[in-house]
């Protein structure tokens, strides 16, 4: 910081100059992809409108040392910067600077990244999809200190991003520890002897019902597969949809407790159980949708056994296709599964959910440590970013 102090005494005493982003930054090319087009094994990150990479995708469109923002969806206006080469999808914004040698694009991103709940708040239009139109984002006024400011300010925002990181691998190391001694113990919960009747999961489930558009004008929420975090199970993100605008996947009627299990790429084990707030809403048909029969088998016990080690085995058998596999909803339904009494089902899912909680435990809250790391983080990022603006 005193390092940082001096530069700024002595290259802008009276403050800085701000530009709009259309004059400092270019708009870089992106392309649409279809789901299909995207393989597991392509060899370049794909960033869309998700805080997260979207998929792999065999070309590139970018070089990298690029920021970009998220235009449409539950995180429109979320900020990312990618170093290296990668495909800007459709539904991003993709920047970099015209001359870095005058503005750092990094240094451009940090900024962005201070201004990113202020752009989530101000500039995303907040309809039934959230959308964030570029114009806004061009008129978005970026500091333009000194290059040897802007170089420090980058350096300090990079050790602290790497020490949080370190940390955060640290915590993702033990969660992972922690997760495998709760899926042994899970499985050798759910593992019974011959003498234990199995079933398979369509005979102890019922049929369901799909959506009938032409006679219907009412407004669903519809839980696409994206909308299922893939690490809690929890359905995280949803979009209101009636007949006009409904997706053509968008037909299968879902209840609370219903399981979702997602048969498109099912080795990601993209699958949860419905929440009550849920009940009388509308998935995707990448969706196999089982509601167990009352006093046949518990959804919970059906939700747990569908996260064994030998389920996985048999979906990894039966899923069809390389570059994107999937498995057939008769496939999953084929599948047995032990059929317990009742009470015996009652005390298992008792006892996993328990086990369940104290393996999240580690997850339900940042130690204490990371989060006064991010709180140092972002004030000092705040300083960092906050200029004087030079007057006239």
């Amino acid at each position: 910081m005193c390092k940082l102090n001096e530069l700024l005494t002595q290259l802008c005493p009276c403050g800085i100059k701000y530009s709009p982003l259309s004059n400092v930054c270019k708009s870089l090319p992106k392309g649409t992809l279809k789901t299909g087009d995207l393989n597991q094994n392509g060899k370049y990150p794909v960033i869309n409108s998700g805080k997260d990479f979207y998929g792999r995708y065999q070309e590139y469109n970018n070089e990298g040392n690029v920021f970009t923002l998220a235009a449409r969806g539950e995180y429109a206006g979320f900020v990312t910067y990618i170093e290296h080469r990668f495909w800007a999808g459709g539904l991003c914004y993709p920047y970099r600077s015209k001359n870095e040698d005058e503005l750092l694009t990094k240094f451009v991103y940090y900024f962005l990244k201070q201004q990113e709940n202020t752009i989530m708040s101000t500039l995303v239009a907040r309809g039934s999809i959230p959308a964030l139109n570029k114009a806004d984002i061009d008129k978005i006024m970026i500091p333009l200190p000194p290059l040897p400011v802007q170089q420090e300010i980058v350096r300090i925002l990079d050790n602290f991003t790497e020490l949080t990181a370190e940390l955060n691998k640290s915590l993702e190391e033990e969660v992972s520890a922690r997760r495998k001694q709760y899926e042994h113990y899970r499985d050798e919960l759910l593992t019974f002897g011959d003498e234990v009747p199995k079933m398979p999961i369509a005979q102890c489930t019922e049929r369901t019902k799909n959506i009938k558009w032409k006679e219907n004008t009412a407004e669903y929420r519809y839980i696409d597969l994206t909308s299922v975090n893939l690490k809690n199970h929890q359905i995280e993100s949803t979009t209101l949809i009636s007949a006009s605008d409904a997706p053509s996947r968008a037909q299968q009627l879902v209840k609370e407790n219903d399981i979702l299990f997602g048969t498109t790429r099912p080795m990601l084990q993209r699958q949860c159980l419905v929440p009550q707030c849920y009940d009388g809403q509308i998935c995707s048909t990448g969706f196999c949708v089982l509601r167990t029969k009352i006093g046949v088998l518990l959804p919970e016990m059906l939700y747990y056994l569908m996260q064994t080690k030998a389920f996985y085995t048999y979906v990894e058998r039966n899923q069809k296709g390389a570059s994107y596999p999937s498995i057939s909803d008769a496939d999953v339904k084929r599948f047995e599964i032990p059929i317990v009494s009742i009470p015996e089902q009652k005390s298992i899912v008792t006892l996993l959910k328990h086990f369940d909680v104290l393996c999240n435990d580690l997850t339900s809250g940042l130690p204490a440590e990371i989060t006064a790391r991010q709180k140092q983080y972002e004030y000092y990022r705040d300083k960092l970013l906050t200029f004087k603006e030079l007057e006239g």
